[in-house]
């Protein structure tokens, strides 16, 4: 993969206001989140409580919050709260919850958004099948929007999010996948969900093909910008500033972009050092791992690579006619690459 070193902007982490994005789509994300509530109520005590506990969890909610813009940029004659784009942005946070709930599991986390994780509140057993239930619920509710496109590209996106997660388990405690490899499971286990919400943006407002493939191609690199940078973070962040514990990818003997790459430009003890962490999956030697990312130039090599995703999430939007949900798009992807947590 050929990279530019070049940035994006000159736009830095502190002239993006997130919150100024997000309040564009206010109006909407309240009936999201209305309608979030009202399909999470069940007979069963559990669904309710579990369900709750990691919606309610906190974030931002980006993936619906990029729906949502999507399809006002694409359909500036119409701003007003869309009754089928607030189910599709809810089905999107049921579907990403979902795989919260199994990716934790899988992972055996302990904290997510600053909390323990909910198999650690309610146990394996009942988290994923409460995320089983959220997957079937997001189905239901597609069926109500009554559009057979909708259920062709949630139906594609669930099941590549699965391949994705499989794919992933395969490289974990391996130190011989390469940067393409990850690149593939990335897309397919984190992107693609933000690609079927920006695309679904131009689905709601029955956009043209070019449209809409444009506004995917727009949640695809948008989607593996955030991975690569929560790649770099999870060696580089605070861990009260990311709700987890630094080093946890490692832990879990996941071998994301920094460590790939190190790998590559590290040789003799060092480079047995890198494979052995992943191979074992701890962090025991995290300090020493920390300091060879570094002299590698595996952080910056990763922060360039996600700069390229979001230079081309941002060309895709080439097709927009200019507004302010269009600027905002433009900021969500450098957001992307500028933030810290």
């Amino acid at each position: 993969m050929t990279i530019s070193s070049s940035p994006i902007s000159d736009t830095n982490a502190q002239t993006i206001d997130i919150k100024s994005i997000i309040d564009l789509v206010a109006n909407d994300m309240t009936e999201v989140t209305k309608v979030i509530a009202n399909n999470l109520n069940s007979d069963v005590a559990l669904i309710n409580q579990l369900g709750a506990y990691i919606v309610q969890a906190g974030g931002k909610r980006l993936r619906p919050v990029a729906l949502l813009l999507a399809a006002k940029a694409a359909n500036l004659q119409d701003s007003a709260v869309n009754k089928d784009q607030v189910l599709l942005a809810a089905i999107i946070e049921f579907i990403h919850t979902a795989t919260l709930l199994h990716d934790d599991v899988v992972d055996e986390s302990q904290m997510r958004r600053g909390r323990e994780t909910a198999n650690e509140v309610f146990g394996n057993a009942a988290s994923v099948l409460v995320g089983d239930y959220l997957y079937s619920r997001s189905f239901q509710m597609m069926v109500d929007v009554g559009s057979m496109r909708v259920m062709e590209i949630l139906s594609r996106t669930t099941n590549q999010i699965a391949e994705g997660e499989v794919m992933q388990l395969i490289n974990c405690g391996s130190a011989d996948t390469t940067e393409q490899q990850y690149m593939d499971t990335i897309q397919s286990k984190t992107a693609i969900l933000f690609e079927a919400a920006t695309q679904l943006g131009a689905v709601a407002t029955q956009q043209a093909r070019p449209v809409e493939k444009a506004l995917a191609a727009y949640g695809l690199h948008l989607g593996t910008a955030f991975q690569l940078v929560d790649d770099i973070l999870d060696y580089t962040a605070d861990a009260s500033a990311m709700g987890k514990n630094v080093g946890d990818d490692l832990a879990e003997g996941k071998p994301t972009l920094p460590l790939i790459n190190a790998i590559e430009r590290s040789e003799g003890a060092e480079r047995e050092l890198l494979r052995n962490a992943i191979t074992n999956a701890s962090r025991d030697n995290l300090g020493a791992v920390l300091t060879i990312i570094e002299k590698t130039g595996s952080l910056a090599y990763t922060a360039r690579a996600a700069r390229q995703q979001a230079k081309l999430a941002q060309e895709s939007l080439h097709v927009l006619a200019e507004s302010k949900y269009k600027t905002a798009l433009m900021q969500l992807a450098e957001f992307s690459v500028e933030r810290t947590y």
